[in-house]
């Protein structure tokens, strides 16, 4: 038994039959306790203080009711920053997903036997996926110059190490039926996969690209905070001149372009799914 079932022992119940069964207690009164300590130490490691959040929350309101309503002239200057960010977050999330299709392969378990060869593929995965995009893009301004360049490339980064995880998971899932009769007749392993996999995994492939690519448009808004071009760049410069209507208007027009972005791509995204189940 247990520790926590011998502070606090389970209770007997009798059922009709004659038979006595434990009912455990509930495990909740353990965690609320484990969840209100680490967020004590948070707050004492961190130095995080509640009085100051309370005297200047307002500020923050201060800040917002400056932003409205926004300044529609700054309009016709905000055109091709989005533009710049929406060519970044397209390009780098095709270049991201197609690079990364023949090492989800290398590091399916079904496809490859060899374990050395697996673990090394998702060990390379596992490591860029833990470098933030901001420090990648500030990487790659020092390699190509500030510009989109560098945005693309850093976006491009980001997706192929997120759909790689999510790619090789999906294909250690299909049905290895052709797969294996195909490579019983001689064809290679990538003519199998292509031949046999692909199909098997498209529809979801293509709905984690356009989920990527939603949130790429996203995360390219602000990478012109470390020089890689787009919206970042304009919002960056307008926080800093204290400009908030200007930053308002730039914050408007992204939330209307995320809109429309992932209102189509939802759509996308349901075709393709119940596509892939109707096949």
């Amino acid at each position: 038994m247990k520790l926590y079932d011998r502070i606090l022992p389970p209770r007997v119940l009798e059922l009709p039959n004659g038979k006595q069964i434990l009912k455990y207690r509930s495990r909740a009164p353990l965690w609320a306790l484990a969840v209100v300590l680490l967020t004590a130490l948070s707050v004492k490691v961190t130095g995080f203080d509640m009085g100051i959040l309370a005297a200047r929350i307002r500020e923050f309101f201060v800040i917002l009711g400056e932003m409205l309503p926004p300044d529609w002239g700054y309009l016709s200057q905000v055109w091709q920053p989005l533009f710049d960010t929406i060519k970044m977050s397209l390009l780098g999330s095709a270049i991201g997903s197609l690079l990364v299709v023949p090492f989800a392969m290398l590091a399916s378990t079904n496809i490859i036997r060899s374990r050395l060869v697996v673990s090394a593929v998702r060990l390379l995965l596992s490591i860029i996926r833990t470098l933030p995009t901001l420090v990648t893009a500030l990487i790659a301004t020092y390699i190509f110059g500030l510009g989109t360049l560098a945005g693309t490339t850093a976006i491009a980064i980001f997706t192929f190490a997120y759909i790689g995880k999510i790619l090789y998971e999906e294909i250690e899932t299909v049905d290895m039926g052709a797969f294996e009769a195909m490579e019983a007749m001689g064809a290679t392993k990538a003519r199998a996969f292509v031949s046999s996999i692909v199909p098997q995994v498209l529809p979801s492939y293509l709905s984690n690209c356009l989920f990527c690519f939603e949130g790429n448009v996203r995360y390219a808004s602000i990478l012109g905070y470390v020089g890689a071009g787009g919206l970042g760049l304009i919002l960056n410069e307008k926080i800093g001149w204290r400009e908030y209507s200007s930053v308002g208007m730039i914050l408007a027009v992204l939330f209307v372009t995320v809109f429309i972005i992932e209102t189509i791509s939802r759509a996308a995204r349901r075709r393709l799914v119940q596509g892939g189940e109707h096949e």
